[in-house]
């Protein structure tokens, strides 16, 4: 009887919310329609307009007269503005200047911080940490809406296995599972569990889709694959974002099936909303609508019509909705209800943000000196940063340094304090932030001596240099080469131990920032080469925004630690685990190739019908010249410390579709210091419908464990993590053979059986 009454009660209370939920969207619909009744046509399609005003540039277009536009009611939002006081001023224009009062929306790419910077979002990815990360997203939340910002085009989550192409540095890897389960925790970091809050903010899931996977690696390139692949290992990330509750999508620049995706009926009807059920607004990627015109697809009134009738709502820029939509409705070639359909969308969007209760909620002068860049948001994105950065190698044990004797600090990223945050930080203060010379003098203070020589420029080219040191990031020496090599050498024949910080320059990946060659540069692989003769110990640095090729380094230099772009605190951040404070743990998101011809390379690929050896064998699948296999495996980083798993168990050596199975493993920490592990579970399907991979990663858990501690991590395996898209795009589990998987990265596992019946 008990038992009943709890149930009865636990009904009572989800039928309450249900009904309170219902008499909300009741409310809304009624506002809307009210709304709507009373808009002109020209009104309406202004709702779809959202112009390109402020000091931050994200693009190669601006808008005109955009407050003129806002008085006739004629804009439905702004972005790349930042500051209260002027997004008030234009939020006033809208609402007491405008016939009807509609508010804007306002929003930026805000995409890993505001002021206080995490990590980029690959760095992010490999911290294998979901709480910090949703944390990284509710400090981006409070700080942007503290600063007038209520939408953000975050998070990205294109699957990229194609390390040339600059973007890679947006996303998070390679791998669907993750990228999903990243995608879930960055929209409920910024949006919260109620959108009326003043610290949230809707997020906007892009690109959609299949960005991350363009011809030549080259930035907004041709895409084209099956849809079996599109749904099996590219998808599943957007399709979190859907069943996260994300506000917004954003569209991808690419074809798919030859369709521009801003114009894709298939895509963005019929899978978005039709199969997925996103109920919120879509929105182009910058100028998208009139770059249809360069893929031949028509001229502005076509596209625009096609872009509106595929399911695009919002028009980013191009001014094709609101230059041609009258027309075409007078043609015919859109309808009444499709231009209805989408301004709905768009006054939903600020319904749901509370706009029309409170156009100026998000624009308190107050809490922007209180809330943003604060001691708590700093030491958050520090310890995050710490866990990211990856340690490939560490011969002889160079690293942690003790804080005594000399040290040398040397490469063009030592002493740049703009460089620090990485690509996409648009809203960053970098005077603010400190450079790792700064950061590490602080660190050894009166113990020992840093000694500084930026040795070399990021390259020789200095037009190469140029185009990837953008937006205030050019740190170009005009010294002769051999002086600034000179001098780092000297330098470091002084010292105990040479710290080489180098790489890329952030504005080297990102947007339009795809290379050919992925080796560290000329200038910079000189001085290594010159500081290797020294025969002191190097650590290198290597700041990347991408899988980089390191295999002369790995054959050259002892100690190696990817440090990505750590953002507002990484030099701090690189401190604290340089000098062993903090032991690293992060894992790689991304496989290491051994060379760029081996790329695109990826863990979880199919195998041929001639598998792969280790090395050249004729008639079977390989290179002449190098292995199969990468240089570092995805999921692979090295501790500080070393931990030490026991044989997997499993509870069952069968399973039911409706049943599951438990694979355990016991790991201890068998060195000195305290450390963080990151637990791996990947599953094979041995035999399909269809070709599977020969790893999938299904599980994973990050571990903290001191000294001699040991720990029992144990997978739930069900036939949820059984399922896959079949050739006819079913979503299902087939009976028959399964091989797990653990271990410390996808190449080092134990592995077990078992069967699905």
């Amino acid at each position: 009887m008990k038992t009943f009454k709890s149930i009865l009660i636990a009904m009572t209370v989800i039928l309450g919310a249900f009904t309170l939920q219902a008499q909300d969207l009741s409310k809304m619909n009624r506002f809307i329609d009210d709304l709507m009744g009373k808009m002109t046509l020209r009104e309406k399609i202004g709702q779809l307009n959202l112009p390109v005003t402020g000091d931050i540039i994200t693009g190669s277009t601006v808008s005109g007269d955009v407050v003129g536009k806002i008085r006739e009611g004629q804009v439905g939002g702004l972005f790349n503005m930042k500051g209260v006081q002027s997004i008030r001023a234009l939020q006033e224009v809208a609402v007491k200047q405008s016939r009807l009062g509609i508010p804007l929306i306002f929003g930026m790419d805000v995409i890993h911080g505001y002021e206080t910077v995490f990590p980029i979002p690959l760095a992010l990815s490999m911290s294998w940490d979901m709480d910090a990360i949703r944390n990284s997203a509710r400090i981006a939340s409070i700080e942007a809406t503290a600063d007038g910002i209520c939408w953000t085009f975050s998070p990205m989550v294109d699957i990229c296995r194609e390390p040339r192409w600059g973007r890679m540095s947006e996303g998070n890897g390679e791998d669907p599972f993750l990228g999903s389960a990243i995608c879930r925790a960055m929209i409920e970091g910024y949006q919260g569990t109620d959108l009326t809050d003043k610290a949230t903010m809707m997020a906007c899931v892009k690109h959609f889709a299949l960005y991350g996977a363009p011809e030549a690696g080259r930035d907004y390139n041709t895409v084209d694959m099956s849809h079996v692949r599109m749904f099996n290992e590219y998808f599943p990330p957007y399709k979190a974002g859907v069943e996260a509750g994300a506000g917004s999508y954003m569209t991808s620049f690419n074809v798919i099936d030859y369709i521009p995706a801003t114009g894709n009926h298939w895509l963005l009807t019929e899978v978005l909303r039709d199969r997925w059920g996103f109920d919120g607004f879509v929105v182009t990627d910058y100028t998208a609508i009139s770059e249809m015109i360069n893929h031949g697809m028509g001229d502005l009134q076509t596209v625009s019509a096609l872009a509106l009738k595929a399911g695009t709502d919002m028009d980013m820029v191009a001014d094709g909705f609101l230059g041609t939509l009258e027309q075409s409705l007078s043609e015919g070639k859109v309808t009444l209800a499709d231009i209805d359909k989408a301004c709905r969308r768009i006054l939903e969007a600020k319904y749901k943000l509370g706009l029309f209760d409170d156009p100026y909620r998000y624009l308190d002068a107050k809490r922007a000196k209180k809330e943003v860049y604060t001691d708590e948001h700093r030491a958050a994105a520090r310890k995050l940063a710490t866990e990211t950065f990856v340690l490939l190698q560490n011969k002889d044990n160079v690293l942690p340094l003790k804080r005594t004797g000399k040290i040398a600090l040397v490469g063009p990223l030592a002493n740049t304090r703009a460089n620090m945050p990485g690509t996409w930080s648009v809203a960053a203060a970098s005077d603010r932030y400190s450079t790792l010379v700064e950061a590490m003098r602080r660190a050894v203070g009166d113990k020992a001596e840093v000694m500084y020589a930026k040795g070399c420029n990021v390259c020789y080219d200095a037009e190469l240099e140029k185009n990837s040191t953008m937006f205030g990031r050019e740190m170009r020496d005009e010294r002769p080469v051999d002086v600034m090599r000179d001098e780092a050498v000297r330098i470091a024949k002084q010292c105990d131990v040479i710290v080489a910080a180098m790489g890329e320059p952030s504005e080297m990946s990102g947007e339009s920032s795809s290379r050919s060659d992925l080796t560290i540069l000329d200038a910079q692989k000189d001085l290594l080469t010159a500081l290797k003769a020294t025969g002191k110990p190097i650590v290198l640095l290597n700041f990347s925004g991408r899988a980089t090729v390191m295999d002369w380094e790995v054959e050259n230099i002892p100690t190696i630690l990817n440090v990505w772009f750590g953002g507002s605190e990484a030099a701090d951040a690189i401190c604290d685990v340089v000098f062993g404070d903090v032991s690293p743990s992060g894992k790689l998101t991304v496989t290491m190739p051994r060379s760029v011809g081996q790329v695109p390379i990826y863990y979880n690929h199919l195998n041929t019908g001639r598998p792969n050896p280790q090395w050249f064998t004729k008639f079977t699948t390989n290179y002449l010249d190098v292995p199969n296999d990468p240089l570092f495996p995805f999921g692979y980083g090295l501790s500080y410390t070393t931990f030490e798993y026991s044989p997997m168990t499993l509870s069952s050596n069968t399973m039911t579709a409706n049943g599951n199975i438990q694979a355990s493993v016991t790991v201890t920490n068998t060195g000195s210091c305290e450390g963080t592990e990151v637990v791996q579970l990947y599953i094979r399907d041995m035999v399909g419908s269809i070709a599977r991979p020969v790893q999938e990663l299904k599980g994973f858990e990050r571990i903290n464990l001191k000294p001699g501690e040991s720990r029992q991590v144990t997978f739930n395996i069900n036939a949820d993590l059984l399922k896959f898209y079949n050739k006819d795009l079913q979503f299902v589990c087939e009976p028959g053979d399964f091989e797990v998987m653990v271990g410390t990265d996808s190449r080092n596992v134990q592995r077990q059986t078992f069967t699905l019946k």
